[in-house]
């Protein structure tokens, strides 16, 4: 199997105080790898550090290329980011607007979108159920409707990896389950995604778990794994555990 990721000796810091010490990971491609951890364990910085957008020491090679030698336009047709709070843009822009954002790496400069983008477009915003309010400006939309939008404009993109900083934020049950789905037929299609997020339970549905605590990796591993179980409830101070219930691991509180 191919690597989508390999980080050496990777140190990041911000403000003048290092969040990631040296980490040193390596990330199939063609699967989906979920980073958990506590707040503050620096898995936004890892993952913006893969994605070239924070200065780091180190090296780091994107699907066996060093991440330096990519240009931007190569980078951003390669690697769709979508980051956690991330603003949508004005909100008079059309939700159309927003996601047609997402076809920018593949037209020249000031050129028009073409029926490729447009068809990208709307599968896009289709697969993330926001085609109905296509033309409503941004400013009129909720939460969890400005999420799908960022969502399809992720999609629209049409990478191979997928980037992505707590993607289920603002969203209920169900359409978090679609999320997943549409990740997991990403990784099915040959893509691969990196996903931090916060739901634990969630988060085992991945291939694979990297636990992320104190700016360095605590485990890597299978998310069916005992010892990836096991560190799970490390990380947290033992305050979870993690169980089998109905075919799927879930994260519950200690008893």
């Amino acid at each position: 199997m191919s690597v989508a990721f390999v980080a050496q000796g990777l140190r990041v810091a911000l403000a003048g105080r290092e969040v990631l010490h040296g980490v040193d990971l390596s990330l199939q491609a063609g699967c989906w790898t979920a980073v958990v951890g506590p707040n503050g364990a620096g898995k936004t910085t890892l993952l913006r550090a893969l994605a070239h957008l924070v200065p780091y020491e180190g090296r780091v090679s994107v699907l066996g290329r060093d991440a330096a030698a990519w240009t931007s336009r190569e980078r951003a047709k390669a690697l769709a980011w979508l980051g956690q709070g991330q603003e949508a843009g004005a909100e008079d822009l059309r939700a159309w607007d927003i996601v047609l954002l997402g076809r920018l790496p593949h037209r020249a400069w000031l050129g028009a979108p073409n029926a490729q983008d447009r068809a990208a477009v709307e599968q896009a915003m289709r697969r993330t159920q926001c085609w109905d309010w296509r033309a409503r400006p941004l400013g009129q939309l909720s939460g969890g409707e400005r999420q799908r939008v960022l969502l399809a404009r992720l999609l629209a993109v049409g990478a191979p990896v997928l980037l992505m900083d707590e993607p289920l934020a603002n969203l209920d049950p169900p359409h978090q389950a679609d999320v997943l789905a549409i990740v997991r037929a990403h990784v099915a299609g040959g893509g691969t995604a990196v996903t931090v997020l916060h739901e634990l339970s969630l988060a085992l549905r991945a291939d694979d778990l990297l636990v992320v605590d104190g700016g360095r990796i605590a485990h890597h591993g299978g998310c069916s794994e005992p010892d990836t179980h096991e560190a799970v409830s490390r990380v947290f101070g033992h305050r979870v555990k993690v169980r089998a219930v109905d075919r799927h691991f879930v994260a519950l509180p200690e008893d």
